[in-house]
């Protein structure tokens, strides 16, 4: 009933930028929290960051000044700005949200690989 589509992973050199995308719909009348997560190989997955009620936003110790996440309501969609990209953020990146009304849980998207290397 609802459905996440992640864009923006690739490719890039150390110190560089990358920019993900999640775009959610189906039956979605309130968003709680928007967040994305993360998972290397041989490790387990965890909080980058979230946008809790639109406003609050939780960082991890290691991404913080680095990354950047946004919202737009309009669109319900939440992005990842991430600068300053060290070989240790290689990962795949999933996004997840918390719908409050609608189609009602907590929801994942399918991951978009993020691989930093020179």
């Amino acid at each position: 009933q609802v459905q996440l589509v992640e864009s923006g992973g690739g490719l890039v050199q150390p110190g560089g930028s990358l920019r993900l995308s999640c775009a959610a719909s189906g039956r979605i009348f309130s968003i709680y929290a928007m967040g994305w997560y993360r998972q290397a190989p041989g490790k387990q997955r965890e909080l980058v960051a979230a946008i809790i009620s639109g406003r609050s936003t939780n960082y991890a110790d290691s991404v913080k000044g680095r990354f950047t996440i946004s919202r737009d309501n309009a669109k319900n969609t939440v992005y990842l700005q991430m600068n300053s990209l060290k070989p240790e953020d290689t990962a795949v990146y999933y996004c997840n949200i918390h719908v409050a009304l609608g189609a009602g849980g907590n929801y994942w998207g399918q991951g978009t690989q993020v691989t930093v290397s020179s």
